[in-house]
């Protein structure tokens, strides 16, 4: 079974020597995260992670969710982590106080999100849909939509997600169909079909606050069309208590490759009551708020799958035995060396942790300046900070997830046949970070970088001695 540890000492040092977060405490998203309050938090989101979270990661993917007319079950275990989530404040790490948030730096909660992905990649994904939706309503939604949606959501108690995809179109959102009528009393009825929803449907909160794109007829063609959608599970009354079910149904589940906990759901929208979120064909431009919050989040993904996958390479090379040292025996009393004393297995694991630290410290920089965008003293420098988020978070979608299915392959080419065998919990990362490339906005296939000639010599002189380790050999 595979284990998962927490890199607290790491962050420790990318946020208090690298970044220095504690010389930005004159801005407001930096006032509170005192160093001894950020190090409590590491700690106790280390321990939700690897002690709540990690158990039930193997045993979510194994169980998966279950459907059954139009209700949608989580894995065993998950209800009760999320319970604990929730009671914990995880939820409202960074949001506003004006909505019962911490209001603390969303560097710090970057941190604590690869921690939870890394641990289990289908729970997070619910309370990070649920972030990225908040986002989205906090910038561009009323204050009576805000007051009504914002404090649940930020508690946890109701989560959130984003409808863009339908059966005929993907990526090209000027194709929805989906139809927004006008009620003629500041609402509108919801007609459609979305797929590929995660986390549309589950057991885990008592609503589920939507945000939809659809097109109000008369609008223009294409995505100048189309305009944003607040349309929640179940109707809320003025007093805040859930009301009727809205016209919302899960048709079914997906059966897929990965993240087999987290429900990916095709969703059916009769004649749903929606509330506009800003103003009407400013949709798009009011969902990239959500979409890039999620694209950062998705970069995340592949940073906190192949860190997990190579903490447990390192230890299973550690372990096993196979071959002698090409300089000599390295443990002389055993029948043979640890596989980590050959050249290219160490050269897979110094890739490996080559791109999980460095590309920590790159997403938590990244962090910073989404910090710096809202908190900077000056226009200049918050300009200069947005720019900078801009310019880097379709960088790091694109590239850190590609390097997570890398990743996540090298570490269960450490195992040899053992890294496909289920036990092991490798080939669960690599299903697992499939998807990363794919979803929140697909990427062209990275071609194959050329091989390191300097190593081929070394590569080809250790292939004799990896015959037998379930296929594990140097690749030529």
């Amino acid at each position: 079974m595979p284990t998962y540890t927490a890199p607290i000492t790491d962050m420790k040092f990318l946020l208090h020597d690298v970044l220095g977060l504690e010389n930005y405490s004159n801005l407001d998203a930096f006032k509170d995260a005192t160093p001894d309050l950020v190090d409590a938090i590491l700690e106790e989101a280390g321990k939700f992670a690897s002690e709540v979270l990690q158990p039930i990661n193997q045993s979510g993917d194994e169980e998966g969710c279950t459907f059954d007319n139009g209700a949608v079950t989580t894995p065993e275990g998950f209800k009760q982590a999320y319970r604990l989530y929730v009671e914990n404040g995880w939820q409202g790490l960074t949001a506003p106080t004006d909505y019962g948030g911490q209001n603390l730096p969303q560097t710090l909660g970057l941190a604590i999100n690869e921690m939870m992905i890394a641990a289990n990649w289908g729970f997070a994904m619910y309370p990070g849909l649920t972030k990225g939706a908040t986002e989205a309503i906090i910038a561009h939604a009323s204050d009576d939509l805000k007051t009504r949606y914002l404090p649940k959501m930020i508690t946890g108690e109701w989560s959130g997600t984003m409808n863009l995809t339908e059966p005929h179109c993907g990526t090209d959102l000027g194709l929805i169909r989906t139809k927004a009528e006008p009620a003629g009393d500041g609402t509108y009825r919801i007609t459609g079909t979305k797929i590929f929803i995660s986390a549309g449907e589950h057991d885990l909160s008592e609503n589920i606050i939507h945000l939809v794109l659809a097109k109000i007829p008369g609008g223009p063609e294409g995505t100048k069309g189309i305009s944003l959608f607040i349309v929640p599970k179940f109707h809320v009354n003025d007093d805040g208590s859930l009301g009727e079910r809205n016209g919302v149904a899960c048709g079914s589940i997906e059966k897929k490759m990965g993240i087999h906990s987290n429900a990916t759901c095709v969703l059916n929208y009769d004649n749903a009551v929606g509330y506009l979120v800003g103003e009407e064909h400013k949709g798009m431009r009011n969902m990239f708020t959500m979409m890039n919050e999620a694209r950062l989040g998705v970069g995340l993904q592949g940073l906190a799958i192949a860190d997990v996958a190579y903490q447990n390479a390192v230890t299973y090379t550690k372990d096993r035995l196979q071959g002698r040292a090409l300089t000599g025996p390295k443990n002389p009393d055993g029948p043979a060396d640890p596989i980590i004393v050959h050249p290219d297995v160490r050269r897979m694991l110094m890739t490996m942790r080559a791109f999980t630290e460095s590309a920590r410290a790159l997403a938590l920089w990244t962090g910073l300046n989404v910090d710096l965008s809202h908190s900077a003293a000056d226009e200049e420098s918050r300009q200069q900070a947005d720019d900078m988020v801009a310019l880097l978070t379709p960088v790091i979608k694109a590239y850190m997830t590609d390097m997570g299915v890398e990743v996540a392959s090298l570490a269960l080419q450490c195992y040899g046949g053992h890294g496909y065998i289920r036990e092991w919990g490798m080939e669960q990362f690599l299903r697992d970070a499939r998807i990363a490339p794919i979803y929140e906005g697909t990427q062209a296939a990275r071609q194959q970088r050329p091989r390191h000639h300097g190593l081929r010599g070394v590569d080809q002189g250790f292939r004799h001695r990896e015959q037998g380790r379930g296929g594990v050999e140097a690749a030529p």
